[in-house]
């Protein structure tokens, strides 16, 4: 049993005249745990962070929640709603005069997420969304299993592909997502006959398909082939060759309603935004303290925040808006949540769904794949719930994760138009999130645990502060109607946005660098079958592995002559460069081997001295040339960083912070 917390909120009066939970679909709030937490820095408030779990119905009738695949065939309850539940936490200020009137929710990444003290006392919160995660330290959702006619499971085509597993292993768990592995479905039959196992040497080469003899849905870590019997792993006669990608397609049964994700944080947030307490009366932890909520995702959590809209899950049952803003960060697709047997934690992988519906903005006719003319705002707009939206992206977003037709089309004939209601800022010359370490290291970043084996070093130019800024232009956008700057990214009208190969760009001739030519994952138009639907990425995989239909063009931005991009908002290490950094990379080893290194960018220093430069034969001017030496180079580098102050791009705090790393590297020393 659990008890129930006392909530500090404010007084019995101001509860009384907020709005009531008659329309809120969270129904109970249960607060497991609260901790104390330290102001984020001196004069800012003292924080307390509340974790707990929340409960939540939707009726599967209500027009808000019919698209949800599969909300038909979920399990009742008595008051003919379908029930979720999803882990929470939020950080608030403990003196509720402190609160700075906005909400914070930033969408969890396969389940990691924590909040903390904010130094402007924003509420800061997370939950789960994915019902695939049940790892007990993740931010996980429940939601029910849909079943068919007399309690029949419901089953449909299922699609697992494995690469990169140890050379020679005999088993392999079949499981659907990276970074936190998810479960797939079960088979409907161990008999192999009934599915199929193919490999291929590349992405490109034929399909090579394996006898039903030589595979077992079954366990052979320590048992020989066909092992013992296990719906969960994949068991190959002679073990498993690294080089080589496997694809198991079978029947699976059970699907878990994953869409729900998005009606579970669409009702914890609007609760928390308007109600006064729960349909248990529990206190909403922050009533009264919420004026302007805004909605940021990063990366897989980014795709979740377009789909969010595009579905219509910014206005609430009760019909008004849940988010006034939103940031997609780094996010080029949609997420393929709501899809039976969904894989949410996927990467944009080969056959894998994400990219079938509208990706931009305004609306543009998608007539390369005959899919018509929509945007990812038609539903907000027909019921005015449309937030104001910063999208941010870099170069690896180009090369690994298929943008160039969120900006140009899948024609690739024009730039495509933003809407009022929507900025964009490109990160230039970034890797997949920027640089997670900063500063100015010459050797590069250093790789985190488990990452590919990439040629170039890797890439240690930063966005974090450049988005912190764009986010603050957000917030006064919303709270003010303050404009934020005009959009910058690359165009075609400006000759920004060019072919994906090396001429096209300009790139140096670096010796020892390889070249980015063959480093594009390639945008594919696939038939999933007729059970699909691919406007809204909803529905059922009819046809695995998916048919190719054609390749659709794409664009990535141009270099200048040190082989760095020179479209979008640049960030101080990029305009005061010590060498060329990329939004690609190229794969040493394993499947792949030579083609791009995941969403990984390179990095390739430049020279130290002219003598350097010329023995090395590199065309690029060197580091002595540039700066003469380290109190040139930390000088240039506080000048620019003052005038991006001065511009809007980057907060002061940063800058200092900035200064004291260019201070403190080995540049020139």
């Amino acid at each position: 049993m659990m008890t129930r917390p006392t909530l500090r909120i404010g007084s019995v009066m101001l509860l009384a005249t907020l709005p009531t939970t008659a329309d809120a679909r969270l129904t109970r709030l249960i607060v497991e745990r609260t901790e104390a937490v330290a102001p984020a820095r001196p004069g800012a408030p003292a924080y307390r962070i509340l974790h707990g779990r929340y409960e939540g119905q939707v009726d599967p009738a209500d027009p808000h929640n019919r698209i949800i695949t599969d909300i038909a065939a979920a399990p009742r309850l008595s008051n003919g709603r379908v029930a979720y539940s999803a882990t929470f936490a939020i950080a608030l200020p403990d003196d509720p005069a402190r609160t700075s009137g906005f909400l914070m929710y930033d969408v969890p990444n396969r389940g990691n997420g924590a909040v903390a003290a904010d130094p402007d006392g924003h509420v800061r919160v997370i939950s789960g969304w994915q019902g695939d995660i049940s790892a007990p330290d993740a931010q996980r959702l429940t939601v029910p299993v849909a079943s068919g006619p007399r309690g029949r499971p419901l089953t449909a085509t299922v699609l697992q592909r494995f690469t990169d597993m140890p050379a020679g292993a005999a088993s392999i768990a079949i499981v659907g997502g990276i970074g936190r592995p998810t479960p797939r479905p079960l088979p409907v039959s161990l008999d192999t006959r009934r599915a199929r196992l193919f490999r291929q040497s590349s992405d490109a080469a034929a399909p090579v398909n394996i006898a039903s003899g030589n595979w077992a849905f079954a366990d052979c870590r320590t048992t020989p082939f066909p092992g013992r019997p296990d719906p969960t792993q994949l068991c190959l006669r002679g073990g498993f060759d690294n080089g080589q990608a496997y694809t198991l397609v079978y029947r699976g049964r059970g699907p878990q309603v994953l869409g729900l994700g998005f009606a579970a944080v669409r009702d914890l947030n609007a609760f928390l935004r308007s109600a006064a307490a729960d349909d248990a009366g529990t206190p909403n932890p922050v009533a009264g303290r919420i004026r302007w909520p805004i909605l940021t995702g990063t990366s897989q959590s980014g795709n979740f925040v377009r789909s969010f809209i595009a579905l219509g899950f910014n206005q609430s049952e009760d019909g008004r808006r849940v988010f006034d803003g939103a940031n997609p960060n780094i996010a080029a697709r949609q997420v393929p949540l709501n899809i039976r047997f969904g894989v949410p934690g996927g990467a944009a992988g080969l056959y894998e769904p994400g990219s079938e519906g509208p990706l931009w903005w305004s609306r543009y006719n998608d007539t390369a794949r005959g899919r018509g003319t929509a945007s990812l705002l038609d539903r907000c707009r027909a019921t005015a719930t449309c937030p104001r939206i910063v999208e941010t992206f870099g170069s690896a977003e180009f090369w690994g994760l298929r943008m160039s037709p969120n900006l140009v089309g899948t024609d690739a004939s024009a730039d495509l138009p933003l809407p009022p209601e929507v900025r964009r800022y490109y990160f230039p010359s970034v890797t997949h999130g920027g640089s997670y370490t900063g500063g100015f290291p010459l050797a590069g970043d250093k790789p985190y645990p488990g990452a590919p084996a990439c040629t170039l070093a890797w890439n240690p130019n930063p966005s974090a502060e450049t988005r912190r800024a764009v986010l603050k232009a957000l917030a006064d956008w919303v709270s003010t109607g303050k404009a934020p700057p005009p959009s910058r990214y690359p165009t075609m009208a400006a000759g920004d946005l060019v072919a994906p190969t090396a001429r096209a760009i300009g790139w140096p001739a670096i010796p020892g660098a390889p070249s980015p030519d063959g480093k594009l994952n390639t945008f594919l138009d696939y038939d999933f079958g007729p059970a699909f639907d691919y406007r809204d990425l909803s529905g059922v995989l009819s046809r695995q592995p998916p048919a190719v239909r054609r390749t659709i063009p794409s664009l990535v931005p141009r270099v200048d002559s040190d082989g760095n991009e020179t479209a979008g908002v640049p960030s101080v290490q990029l305009l005061v460069p010590i060498g060329t950094y990329t939004g690609w990379n190229e794969l040493a080893q394993g499947f792949g081997k030579g083609g791009g290194c995941g969403f990984v960018g390179g990095f390739v220093p430049f020279a130290k001295t002219e003598a350097d430069r010329r023995a090395a034969r590199d065309p690029r001017p060197s580091l002595q040339s540039r700066y003469r030496d380290h109190a040139g180079f930390v000088a240039r580098v506080r000048a620019v960083a003052a005038d991006q102050v001065r511009q809007g791009w980057l907060l002061a705090d940063d800058a200092k912070k900035l200064v004291a790393q260019a201070e403190a590297s080995d540049v020139l020393r």
